[in-house]
C-alpha cells in the first residue's frame, strides 16, 4: 500500500511558496450551479498556470463509476481524456502566487489523501487553504444569495453568519480535508454559494462570482470577474425570459421571493437567512443533498 508521500509527485522548480494560499475544488460531489467549477474555469483561464504537483490518479479513481471520456474516428480511437488530480501555481493581478488543487474527488484512500495534502501544505508554508462548491437552497434568483462559510477557527469566518447549528450530510474529501487540517493546527475555510434549487442543474455564473467575492475578501488574492461578469448577466436575461413565459415558473419564483422577503423583514438587517425555526432539519437538508447527488450521478452514466 502507497504511504501519503508516495501519492503524489513535485516538481523540481517549484519557488518559495511560504504564505501562499491553496484554493480547492473537487469534481463529483456537491457542486449545485456549477458554481465551484466556474470559478476554477475562470481563474485556469485569466491566469497563467502550470501544475508543479500531480496525484496518482490510478490509486484513488474508480474508474467505472467516473468513466473519462474517449474519441472513436471511423476505425480507430483517436483520444483519451486523461483525468488529472493536479496542483496549479497561479499569480493574481498583483503578482501574488497561488495554488490551485483541482480534479475528481478521489474514490478511494481519502485519509491518505487529506494527509498528502497536509504534507504538501506543510512543505510549501501555505497559510490558508480555502474550498468552494454551490449548495442548492430554496431562495429566488430575484433575491441576493446567500453563502454558507465554516472554517477551522471561528475568526476566520466571523464575518459570516452562521445558517445551521447542527447537521448531517454524506461526507466529502474537501470536508474531511478542512477537518484534518484544523486538527494538526492548519488554517482551513470553506464557502458554500446558495443557488437556487430549480437552477442547480444548469451553470449559475452568479453563485461563482458570490465565491469568487468571498474568495478575495478572506485571502487578499487580487482576482478579476473576468468573463464570469458576463456570463452572469446572460444567465440572468435568460432565467427572466423563461420566468416571463411561463406562468408556472413565474409562481414558484413569487413565492420564494415573498418567503424570502418576510423573513428578512423578520430578521436584523445583517441578517438575511431564515428563523431557526423555519430552516430545514438535518434529515431533510441530507435527503436533498443525497437527491442532488443521485441526479448528478445518474447523468454521468
Amino acid at each position: 500500500m502507497l504511504e501519503p508521500e508516495n501519492l503524489y509527485e513535485v516538481d523540481s522548480d517549484v519557488p518559495d511558496l511560504t504564505g501562499a494560499v491553496l484554493l480547492h475544488h473537487f469534481d463529483g460531489f456537491m457542486d449545485a450551479g456549477s458554481a465551484g467549477a466556474a470559478l476554477v474555469e475562470q481563474l485556469l483561464t485569466a491566469y497563467e498556470n502550470r501544475v508543479i504537483a500531480r496525484f496518482d490518479i490510478d490509486g484513488l479513481l474508480d474508474y467505472r463509476a467516473r468513466r473519462p471520456s474517449m474519441t472513436f474516428v471511423q476505425d480507430h480511437w483517436e483520444d483519451y481524456q486523461t483525468p488529472e488530480l493536479v496542483v496549479r501555481l497561479l499569480h493574481d493581478q498583483a503578482g501574488t502566487p497561488f495554488l490551485l488543487l483541482t480534479g475528481p474527488e478521489p474514490d478511494f484512500r481519502w485519509e491518505a489523501f487529506v494527509e498528502a495534502v497536509r504534507q504538501l501544505v506543510d512543505r510549501w508554508g501555505v497559510r490558508l487553504t480555502v474550498g468552494v462548491h454551490g449548495i442548492p437552497m430554496g431562495v429566488p434568483h430575484t433575491r441576493p444569495l446567500g453563502l454558507t462559510a465554516h472554517a477551522t477557527r471561528p475568526e476566520l469566518v466571523k464575518d459570516h453568519q452562521p445558517m445551521f447549528s447542527r447537521v448531517q450530510v454524506p461526507g466529502n474529501v474537501a470536508g474531511l480535508l478542512e477537518l484534518r487540517l484544523g486538527e494538526s493546527g492548519h488554517d482551513a475555510i470553506g464557502f458554500a454559494a446558495h443557488v437556487p434549487h430549480y437552477l442547480v442543474q444548469s451553470t449559475y455564473p452568479a453563485a461563482a462570482l458570490v465565491l469568487l467575492d468571498a474568495v478575495t475578501q478572506a485571502t487578499g488574492l487580487v482576482l478579476s470577474p473576468g468573463a464570469l461578469a458576463e456570463s452572469s448577466r446572460r444567465a440572468d436575461a435568460e432565467i427572466a425570459r423563461q420566468v416571463a413565459e411561463s406562468d408556472q415558473i413565474a409562481e414558484v419564483v413569487a413565492a420564494l421571493e415573498q418567503q424570502y422577503d418576510a423573513f428578512t423583514a423578520a430578521k436584523d438587517e445583517d441578517n438575511l437567512l431564515l428563523d431557526p425555526n423555519d430552516i430545514p432539519t438535518a434529515d431533510e437538508l441530507g435527503a436533498e443533498l443525497e437527491r442532488f447527488l443521485a441526479e448528478q450521478n445518474g447523468k454521468s452514466d
